[in-house]
């Protein structure tokens, strides 16, 4: 059977259970009870049932609470993957946004996710599925825009003519009541 680690010496049981009631973080809130109670005395496998975790779990606390303290105690956002564009490739990708397609050459008329995609993989050879892709493109402050339908047959001038005007000046109602006569 292994030694248990020791907790930090510069805390006690009692500053513990007050950072918890300060803490607004539930895991954290948790965590620093079940560590109170092995100052307290408890045995780590109690602190488990306290913190409703394997005793594993428990000593992965007290490692970070040694070395970070009570911040250790948050839970972290994972950093995942790095990007697969680079700098060089949204600069590349913003200008040739900023310069719209040539028909002639890119064979469109105006650029969709895919074929943005398809230009990424031509010039860098980056695979980038069309989910990153928007995702990419809106922290670059780009949006989607789509042009208002219009009718193939419409007039030019017809929506002029169907528009409804109101009033230069509101007048006042005549009815002096709020009710209508009827009869």
């Amino acid at each position: 059977m292994s030694v248990a680690i020791a907790l930090r010496s510069d805390f006690q049981a009692s500053s513990l259970r007050r950072l918890a009631r300060q803490s607004k973080n539930g895991p954290q809130t948790r965590r620093l009870l079940a560590l109170a109670a092995i100052y307290d005395g408890a045995s780590r496998s109690h602190a488990a049932g306290i913190g409703g975790v394997t005793v594993q779990i428990v000593r992965d606390w007290v490692m970070k609470f040694n070395a970070a303290g009570s911040d250790g105690l948050i839970d972290r956002k994972p950093l995942g993957q790095p990007s697969r564009l680079n700098d060089r490739h949204r600069a590349a990708l913003a200008e040739i946004i900023e310069q719209g397609p040539n028909p002639a050459v890119d064979g469109v008329v105006r650029w969709r996710l895919v074929d943005l995609r398809q230009w990424l993989f031509d010039e860098f050879q980056v695979i980038v599925s069309k989910q990153t892709l928007s995702r990419q493109l809106r922290d670059m402050d780009y949006r989607k825009l789509s042009a208002r339908p219009r009718h193939r047959a419409q007039v030019a001038g017809a929506i002029e003519d169907f528009k409804k005007t109101s009033p230069a000046a509101w007048m006042r109602s005549c009815a002096r009541t709020g009710s209508i006569r009827t009869g």
